[in-house]
């Protein structure tokens, strides 16, 4: 019964999407009220029932009810009670019928709270989001049914896929969705006002909010992913440059400069065709992303599709959806013309670089991405495309990217002083500066990357809390009334561009100057690697909840003094059959330590893998920082939906008679 309710709660909403899709659209071309007017009840309609859809796979999940094919296939009664619910999206099935609930109550979320906006433009947005809801559901009834039944039915399930069944991949997914999806608001108020034929400043206050909740969500999404790899695959990394990696990185990095791009529309009523653009653009990458990892062209952890018919779907979707947005921006952007004048020296203007280097970059991870997929399907051509290019391409468009990004909060709007605020750089410089050569003097293996990536970050960092102390002019007169007035969008953004400047750091420090030692060990053994002495104390069996596993603990010391206990496990799993590793981390504010045990001997020792790996935790510190600072932006009360009322003699007729 669970799977039937969720069966028609799905095609009920599919229905509602359809309706929604034509009746609002028609009647904002219309000027008709009445058929604007069910944009709102649809939305939230759509909302209701696809919320319900989702509850009835979830409860098939936590009730083991085995006799659901995606049930059996992703569950079974030994797994602990986190990892049936993650369960629910750990799968092909399941992982569609999340987006599409994370696309209704996106959807939903503009009807209930979207009552500043015209409401021409508000049916224009609604019909055009409930478009791409209409595509996904037919995705999921057609090709990737979450309700099939199984006939008969097992007496217990093959379980998921043990790689997922960890805290960190069991949140990653759906901050990763909510950042996708959260995108395609941006790109239905793109449609809608392409359709309308109108960007003002009010749209670009009105786009912000919901791109920045949208890049939040994708960078804590991004970052959990990145830490899930560097403490359960075993191999120390948090980054391979792997298309499924990549597939999240691009969407933002143009995310990132969408974000920028809308404040030039809003502040100065700028770069209007462009922002359109980039948030076509933005979505697109994300259905790209979607298209490589559910359609089963690549193969991985998170590649969960097989079936040629899914890839050749969603290929079909993603063709329709990306080639008639860009046919419809070709014919209406040129109408869409700019009136907010500035010089190439001006905030404007450095926001304009800034979206340069990154649209550049987003372009260069995606040929590295496609290029050996198009190769081996044009020419039957094996070729890996791996950090190598990647490292040599990104980071040299990082490096003036982020040279731009200390400069840039110090521009004015319109027209800037560049002596001036060059000027007001020179302590940050000096810093800079300072910290590179103490670096080059005291530091083994300070290579010329390594002396850039430290410059940078210090760089970044130095002028950002410059820019912050400038603007309450700190220790002046009344500075702490100035501080308490200082605006949380001002706020958010020299956070988040701290934590830029902290995963740098991290990123940067780590690369260089990680110890590694690969060894034998007999219990009792010790060695000493960066100044720290690893004792192998024992392995002994363990039981979990669903699997056996061999534990290591270590006891590390310096200079005889304890410092922590570090317990790293070798798993195997039953159901599904499958051995994985668990290392031993004990984060420390300047350092990881780190420790993976591996196979025995045949004289009683293990094999084991032991890691010092400096400022490696400042990555994710960073990470965090940049979605705290998005955050505190957004909740400016002037960010969110504070957006001014567009005047009604620049309005169309019909929406100003509403």
């Amino acid at each position: 019964m669970i799977a039937e309710i969720g069966q028609f709660a799905l095609i009920l909403t599919l229905a509602l999407a359809l309706v929604q899709m034509v009746a609002p659209l028609v009647g904002a071309q219309r000027g008709a009220p009445s058929l604007m007017a069910l944009a709102r009840p649809l939305a939230v309609g759509q909302f209701l029932f696809v919320a319900l859809a989702f509850a009835a796979l979830t409860a098939g999940h936590v009730l083991d009810d085995f006799s659901i094919l995606n049930v059996a296939a992703n569950s079974n009664t030994a797994k602990p009670m986190l990892y049936k619910v993650a369960g629910v999206w750990g799968n092909h099935e399941g992982s569609i019928l999340l987006w599409v609930t994370i696309l209704a109550t996106f959807g939903a979320c503009v009807a209930l709270f979207g009552n500043n906006l015209p409401a021409g433009l508000r049916a224009r947005v609604l019909a055009v989001q409930a478009g791409v809801a209409v595509g996904f559901l037919l995705f999921s009834l057609l090709t990737s049914n979450p309700f099939a039944r199984l006939d008969p039915a097992p007496l217990d399930g093959r379980g998921l896929n043990p790689l997922l069944q960890d805290p960190g991949l069991a949140f990653h997914p759906p901050f990763l969705y909510v950042g996708y999806v959260g995108f395609s608001i941006a790109f239905s108020f793109a449609i809608a006002a392409l359709i309308e034929g109108r960007v003002d400043a009010a749209w670009g206050r009105w786009v912000r909010p919901w791109t920045l909740a949208a890049w939040c969500a994708l960078t804590i999404g991004i970052a959990l992913g990145s830490w899930w790899s560097y403490y359960e695959l075993g191999w120390s990394g948090w980054w391979f440059w792997d298309p499924v990696e990549n597939a999240s990185f691009m969407p933002w990095l143009s995310g990132t400069a969408l974000l920028h791009s809308a404040i030039v529309v809003e502040k100065r009523n700028a770069l209007k065709s462009w922002t359109i653009l980039l948030a076509i653009i933005t979505f697109s990458l994300s259905l790209l992303g979607t298209f490589l990892v559910r359609s089963g062209v690549l193969t991985s952890v998170h590649a969960f599709a097989t079936d040629p018919s899914r890839g050749i779907f969603i290929l079909a979707f993603l063709w329709l959806v990306v080639g008639g947005s860009l046919a419809l921006f070709a014919v209406r952007a040129p109408a869409l013309k700019a009136s907010g004048l500035f010089a190439p020296i001006s905030r404007e203007g450095g926001l304009v670089l800034n979206n340069l280097f990154l649209s550049i970059a987003a372009a260069t991870v995606l040929l590295g991405t496609l290029f050996p997929l198009a190769l081996d399907a044009l020419t039957g051509q094996k070729v890996s495309v791996g950090p190598p290019y990647f490292n040599r391409t990104f980071v040299p468009l990082m490096t003036p990217l982020l040279v731009i990004m200390g400069i840039g909060p110090f521009l004015s709007w319109k027209r800037a002083d560049l002596a001036g605020v060059l000027g007001r750089l020179k302590g940050a410089a000096a810093i800079t500066g300072a910290v590179v050569l103490v670096t080059l003097l005291i530091a083994d293996r300070a290579s010329a990357a390594t002396l850039l990536g430290i410059g940078l970050g210090v760089w970044l960092a130095a002028s950002t809390l410059s820019e912050w102390a400038g603007r309450v002019r700190l220790f002046k007169s009344g500075w702490p009334a100035r501080l308490r007035r200082l605006p949380r969008a001002a706020w958010g953004m020299s956070i988040a561009h701290l934590g830029m400047a902290v995963t740098i750091l991290g990123i940067t420090v780590s690369l260089s100057w990680q110890t590694e030692k690969l060894i034998i060990l007999h219990p009792g053994d010790s060695v000493a690697v960066a100044g720290y002495d690893f004792t192998l104390d024992e392995v002994a069996p363990v039981t979990g909840p669903n699997y056996i596993a061999q534990r290591g603990t270590f006891t590390v010391r310096r200079g005889g003094k304890l410092v922590t206990t570090l317990h790293p496990e070798a798993r195997t799993y039953q159901n599904p059959p499958m051995e994985t590793t668990e290392a031993g981390i004990r984060p420390l504010l300047l350092k990881d330590l780190y420790a993976v045990i591996g196979d025995p001997d045949e004289n009683g020792g293990w094999g084991v893998r032991i890691y010092v790996k400096p400022l490696i935790s400042w990555i994710w510190a960073g990470s965090l920082l940049m979605m705290l600072g998005g955050l505190v932006s957004l909740s400016d009360r002037r960010t969110r939906m504070g957006a001014p009322a567009r005047r009604a003699k620049t309005m169309p007729a019909t929406v100003a008679a509403e």
